[in-house]
């Protein structure tokens, strides 16, 4: 199974929160209607679409006013399993 794009996770992310926007750029402490709730309901879904990589709460564990999704998708990256 292959990796999501990180629009991906961006607009799964919306979908959870309800953001009009969620740039993989932008800070995620500061993009509107995103919190804490929502980015471990955003996990969750992940974590069930994507069983085989072992993603969890420590992803947001560091989580400070300047990390983005850019750098949660570097975390998810590390994670993945080698391929075989």
């Amino acid at each position: 199974m292959s990796l999501p794009t990180i629009e991906e996770l961006a607009s799964q992310l919306e979908a959870v929160s309800g953001a009009a926007e969620v740039s993989p750029d932008a800070p995620l402490q500061h993009i509107a209607d995103v919190d804490s709730l929502d980015l471990m309901e955003w996990l969750y879904g992940f974590q069930n679409q994507y069983p085989h990589i072992p993603a969890d709460e420590s992803l947001f564990a560091d989580l400070d006013d300047t990390t983005t999704l850019r750098d949660v998708y570097a975390k998810i990256v590390e994670l993945v399993p080698a391929q075989a």
